[in-house]
């Protein structure tokens, strides 16, 4: 069963459950894929909303990677989830989630620094 607390999540592909996690090693390789990006670049690119099937294809490649299951891209872009392209982004938003969440939460606890000027 997948640990969300360690941005575990489950995905069933081909028919069967699978774990997947973008480890800092995962990561490492998506900033590879995506031309040496720095991690927030990629956390930002991520969660852009904007993805195409490769991006999906290497991200989930990465996720299960990262839980132990040794694949390529090629045999990833051949498995079948249940919803199909749907399904895959769903995948791809939950690793996403997972991953980033807490670090867009921490970010989003900075201070405000703006200063209103005091009512006369």
């Amino acid at each position: 069963m997948a640990n969300r607390h360690r941005g575990e999540v489950t995905a069933h592909l081909n028919g069967k459950p699978h774990t997947l996690v973008l480890t800092l090693g995962a990561l490492a390789d998506l900033e590879d894929a995506f031309d040496g990006e720095d991690i927030l670049a990629v956390a930002e690119h991520l969660q852009s909303g904007r993805l195409s099937a490769r991006d999906c294809v290497k991200i989930i490649s990465a996720g299960l990677r990262g839980g132990g299951h040794p694949v390529t891209e090629a045999e990833v872009a051949d498995m079948t989830v249940e919803g199909g392209a749907a399904g895959y982004v769903r995948i791809v938003a939950d690793l996403i989630a997972a991953t980033f969440s807490p670090l867009a939460a921490a970010q989003d606890t900075t201070p405000d620094t703006k200063t209103t000027p005091p009512e006369k």
